[in-house]
């Protein structure tokens, strides 16, 4: 494509969620609520582990940086889909689509790989519980995260640097309620195989790396479970790996039904769904899963409740 083709953008068009007036206030109202919960929840989840000294573990240390991630990539897309919901004009600058994207890819690769982090965290707590504290040390905790945000980062650069260098020649409407990659290569007109393949390459190997880390992880806690001999100890291991599980099923799940299924079966409304459901849902649901299903989180909460009742 010649450069001298491309128009120079200076704003997107969101066509939205819908354009159904008698959803709107449904939508809103729902989405509002959910976006709420997800804000106080990992807000709280944060200011919690960072108040109980019985929570400064390796494992909270981590499930405090994935509600950062979920409030980072919720954030940037959450508030400005709200506002659309009513708004006439549904326009973002470029540069704020750049950054939005930037923001939200970062952020959505870090926790792919946090997941799999804590899954490690787990194998060395389960397998090797003497050594756990040397072994997962403070200079540990910190190393693994800073390489997860700096891999999240480096992706996100490199898509992003691609993705809003192709030439944008005819229409500026996004059919989405975000700057994603999928809708933004349907309005170029430059060749977006190159795009195409760095997604399949470089976020193919993330979520292969992250999936595969927690398969690994998993088995050797299955093999060190099945050295114990009591059922309650094995019930027991067991119910501090189901939290961390369920949110790796659906975080994983979604993200690979949105950006590795066929291009044949590609539809833009249903990405919204599943867009909508890792944005704001899946935000939501990670410090209520990892809340409701763990004694450490509820004593916490109890001792605050009973500090503000003194």
């Amino acid at each position: 494509m010649d450069e001298g083709n491309c128009s120079s953008l200076t704003q997107f068009v969101f066509v939205g969620i819908t354009n159904n007036p008698g959803m709107k206030v449904t939508l809103f109202t729902m989405f509002l609520v959910v976006y709420f919960i997800n804000l106080l929840a990992n807000l709280g989840m944060i200011i919690l582990i960072r108040m109980d000294s019985q929570l400064h573990t390796p494992m909270y240390y981590f499930l405090s940086h994935l509600s950062f991630c979920d409030l980072c990539y919720s954030t940037a897309i959450g508030p400005k889909m709200l506002v659309d919901i009513f708004a006439k004009n549904k326009s973002i600058p470029f540069s704020g689509c750049t950054l939005q994207f930037f923001v939200s890819c970062a952020f959505v690769d870090s926790e792919c790989l946090l997941l799999a982090v804590m899954a490690f965290d787990r194998y060395k707590a389960i397998s090797n519980p003497l050594v756990y504290a040397v072994s997962m040390s403070n200079r540990v905790c910190s190393g693994l995260m800073i390489g997860v945000y700096m891999v999240g980062i480096a992706d996100a650069l490199v898509h992003t640097t691609l993705a809003f260098r192709l030439c944008f020649c005819g229409s500026n409407e996004i059919n989405h309620f975000f700057c994603d990659l999928p809708p933004l290569f349907l309005l170029s007109c430059s060749d977006t195989q190159i795009n195409e393949l760095v997604i399949v390459t470089i976020f193919g190997f993330i979520e292969l790396s992250s999936v595969s880390g927690v398969l690994v992880s998993y088995c050797y806690i299955i093999l060190s479970v099945m050295r114990i001999r009591s059922v309650e100890g094995r019930f027991k291991v067991f119910s501090t790996c189901t939290s961390h599980l369920t949110a790796v099923t659906i975080f994983q799940g979604t993200l690979l039904f949105t950006y590795f299924r066929p291009s044949s079966s590609y539809s833009l409304d249903q990405d919204k769904m599943t867009s909508l459901f890792y944005t704001l849902v899946i935000p939501m649901l990670n410090p209520l899963i990892y809340s409701l299903r763990n004694k450490d989180v509820k004593q916490a909460l109890e001792k605050v409740k009973t500090k503000k009742c003194f």
